[in-house]
């Protein structure tokens, strides 16, 4: 089931009335019921489209309940019975095959399902190349939705099990909800153990600030994806998924490539921060906080911190569970190079099995060392002009600004969907007879008529005063009021919810990190 879907507007105010209904029974009767019930909406919430696929879910959540309570029970050991010598070695490898075998299932089924065909057609083509022979054996597999985000639930919980960082969770239930939560389930945000199931067990209070701020996070979120992700799309396709009607007597336009491209990243943000803000909304109505997932990444001026406002769950998981393990930046220079490449190699693998984000991950993995390279280069050079590049409004706008052309450089190999689309692109790019094609013909190709660009403008600046009426209620308690009162607020919403409902007629779309 998808947020934007009917299915999910009679669906989510069903769960809305069995949450708070629990909260009226008597507390065991409660407790009980409310687990039970988060628990079959949030698997019928993943069923509905795929519900065979349910059975990936409980057979990583068993397999890693199980090997997380074996752990607890040695780390108890090792903390009881001060063990030494022997049994101290005999201990520690019998938690070392539990860790292992959670992380060979878990990651074994995410490999098989997701990149298996990935891995088996690049072996292929290779042996194709040196032998001159087609091969072909690929799998038909369905990708099942939202597979990257649970996996990587259930390993933090192994591991932080595993490490003695939390203390594991003895009630099944508990665990496989916090496993199958319905509103991060597909798409995040990757919670943590420590945060989210404290609050599944014993669900915080729910204030009035809790259900209006939730409710106009969730409107928010909706607008991002409805108005302008799906809105902006099609303009993107336009170009990204048109390539082929290009030729030698109408090559593909370069400016065509440089716009759709720059809204490409209004798109993607819109539509995976738009879910995120739909999630956070649906368990703050229940009282229930996840993670902040995005911070205005857009307004970063280094590579490395628009990794620290972009994807903030998915970042912050390859910190903690990858890169620090590696050894982090407490290395030889070397080494530390070297394990930033490798989670942003990884990180690429994550999003999709295809070279082009295998390719993007390790374009930010470049970006960042040549960063941390050019460190002392960019100070001495700011010294020279007696500028400081921390307090200068024109260096700080030019370097939002040309952080922004890396990332949107790096999000053109994302997008496209080849290998062979990427090169055609970059091509167009350094080709001149692709920039002597006329605007108006580039904007007539991409059917960017006046009125569409005047939509798309009203769009982006409604989405910008929507989005700040709302942001600020993130750090409120229960007890405070979320948004002035006013006629300029309540304008801002009525523009914003009839615009939504004007434009969504025909425009609703999946959620592009489905497909992840």
């Amino acid at each position: 089931m998808t947020f934007n879907s009917i299915e999910f507007l009679i669906f989510y105010p069903i769960v809305l009335l069995g949450y708070f209904a629990s909260k009226r029974m008597p507390a065991r009767i409660g407790e009980n019921f409310r687990w039970l019930f988060l628990l079959i909406t949030s698997y019928f919430f993943y069923m509905y489209y795929q519900p065979t696929l349910i059975v990936l879910i409980l057979f990583t959540t068993v397999v890693s309940w199980i090997s997380s309570l074996v752990i607890q029970k040695l780390n108890g050991r090792i903390e009881t019975e001060q063990l030494t010598g022997a049994a101290l070695v005999s201990v520690k490898r019998k938690k070392k095959l539990c860790i292992t075998i959670t992380l060979l299932t878990s990651l074994g089924v995410l490999f098989f399902f997701k990149y298996f065909n990935f891995l088996s057609e690049s072996v292929l083509g290779i042996a194709g190349a040196i032998t001159g022979n087609e091969y072909d054996f690929a799998l038909n597999l369905m990708l099942p939705v939202g597979i990257s985000f649970y996996t990587f639930q259930t390993l933090s919980y192994a591991i932080d099990v595993y490490r003695g960082d939390i203390k594991t969770e003895r009630h099944f239930g508990y665990y496989a909800l916090f496993v199958s939560f319905f509103p991060q389930l597909v798409a995040g945000p990757i919670e943590r153990p420590d945060n989210l199931l404290p609050q599944l067990r014993v669900p915080p209070p729910v204030h009035a600030a809790d259900v209006s701020y939730g409710l106009k996070k969730m409107l928010l979120g909706f607008f991002k994806k409805i108005v302008v992700a799906d809105l902006i799309s099609v303009y993107v396709n336009a170009i990204y998924n048109e390539l082929d009607t290009f030729g030698a007597d109408n090559p593909v336009p370069a400016l065509g490539v440089v716009i759709a491209t720059v809204l490409f990243a209004a798109q993607i943000y819109c539509d995976f921060s738009g879910y995120t803000d739909i999630a956070i909304g649906c368990s703050r109505i229940m009282g229930i906080r996840l993670m902040k997932n995005f911070e205005h990444p857009y307004m970063a001026q280094t590579i490395k911190e628009f990794w620290n406002r972009w994807h903030l769950s998915l970042s912050t998981w390859f910190r903690d569970y990858l890169y620090f393990p590696l050894g982090g930046s407490r290395c030889s220079r070397i080494k530390y190079y070297r394990n930033v490449m490798i989670v942003f190699l990884v990180s690429g693998l994550w999003h999709g099995a295809a070279w082009t984000y295998v390719i993007w991950g390790a374009l930010h993995g470049v970006f960042q060392v040549v960063g941390h390279l050019t460190i002392k280069t960019r100070d001495r050079m700011w010294n020279a002009l007696h500028i400081n590049p921390k307090t200068s409004p024109l260096v700080r706008v030019l370097r939002m600004l040309g952080t922004f052309i890396l990332v949107d450089f790096a999000w053109l190999l994302f997008r496209a969907n080849t290998t062979g689309d990427m090169v055609t692109m970059l091509k167009a790019l350094v080709t001149p007879a692709s920039w002597n094609i006329p605007v108006s013909e580039v904007l007539n190709t991409m059917g960017l008529t006046l009125p569409a660009i005047l939509t798309v403008i009203f769009s982006v600046l409604t989405l910008n005063l929507f989005d700040r009426y709302v942001r600020h209620g993130d750090e409120c308690d229960g007890s405070e009021v979320m948004v002035r009162r006013g006629v300029h607020v309540t304008l801002t919403w009525i523009v914003a919810l009839g615009w939504m409902l004007l434009l969504s007629m025909g425009l609703s779309s999946t959620f592009i990190y489905f497909q992840f």
